[in-house]
């Protein structure tokens, strides 16, 4: 399949991957994001899995040779926490974002192209879950679901963010099934989910990048969110979960900065990566941004 291109006025067309690593923000988000992973992949093969049990270090150690981030108040390496909290916390991310925006695009494409009845009832759903309060449905349902697992909290999120991108991408499959090239297949004998995917789905794919990115980082937030509240998947190591721990044991009465600091400054890092590489795939999807 030949890459999709995209032509800005007066300029030669180019690609997608070429406009990406031309724009400076992109590059510089996603140099951010390869730093965030390779302090995973530094700490994971510096310590092993024991450096997150209790008693593996002296407790409330400021950080020193042995453990360069110190260790939490149970003698846990900090630095072993965030080999396994920034994954987990980019796997909720990547699943939430994934089924959102997924769901998002079935949903937005299949109203917007076939239209009549079937619009009409998927603008009704649309419409209730906008008018749906996300945020207290998620801590009821994570209230509710004690002990819930990483990928159930993901999927628990992916299912109150498709609505915005569904309306929006039915807003644009609006105006585009009316163009001469939806036409053409039509006349070609195309039927409509084939138009939709080879015709519609290929012209939509930088605004479904950004809106993937966007959605990402409401899902790291969102998680962040529940854990900080007690709500999140306490089995498992999150930067949230990370920073509720160091709350639940006094860490800032206690001035133990280095177990608290770490996750909070990664969650900076890893938010502000991705609203670049965000604000790179949405210039490359509007023209007008290019120019």
């Amino acid at each position: 399949m030949a890459a999709v291109t995209i032509e800005i006025p007066g300029s030669r067309p180019r690609s997608v991957p070429a406009l990406l690593l031309g724009n400076p923000r992109f590059v510089a988000g996603l140099v951010l994001l390869l730093i965030c992973v390779g302090i995973t992949v530094a700490s994971d093969l510096a310590f092993g899995a024991h450096a997150r049990e209790s008693g593996a270090f002296l407790p409330k150690l400021p950080p020193e040779p042995d453990a360069p981030l110190g260790t939490t108040a149970l003698g846990q390496s900090v630095a072993a926490q965030l080999a396994e909290a920034i994954p987990n916390s980019m796997a909720v991310g990547l699943i939430a974002a994934l089924v959102g925006t997924l769901l998002g695009a079935a949903i937005g494409f299949a109203s917007g192209y076939f239209g009549s009845l079937t619009d009409a009832l998927l603008r009704i759903l649309i419409d209730v879950f906008l008018a749906v309060p996300s945020l207290l449905f998620l801590l009821l349902i994570a209230s509710l679901m004690k002990g819930v697992d990483l990928t159930t909290l993901a999927l628990v999120i992916g299912l109150f963010a498709w609505a915005w991108p569904a309306r929006q991408i039915r807003a644009q499959v609006l105006s585009l099934r009316e163009r001469l090239f939806v036409d053409l297949a039509r006349m070609s004998g195309l039927s409509g989910s084939e138009i939709i995917l080879r015709e519609l789905a290929p012209n939509m794919l930088p605004w479904l990048g950004a809106n993937f990115v966007n959605a990402f980082i409401s899902a790291v937030l969102a998680e962040s969110g529940l854990s900080l509240l007690g709500l999140g998947p306490q089995p498992s190591m999150t930067l949230g979960m990370m920073i509720y721990w160091a709350l639940s044991y006094g860490a800032i009465l206690q001035n133990l900065w280095w177990w608290w600091a770490p996750p909070v400054i990664i969650l900076v890092a890893l938010f502000f990566a991705l609203y670049l590489i965000h604000l790179g795939l949405d210039e490359v999807s509007n023209p007008r941004l290019n120019r």
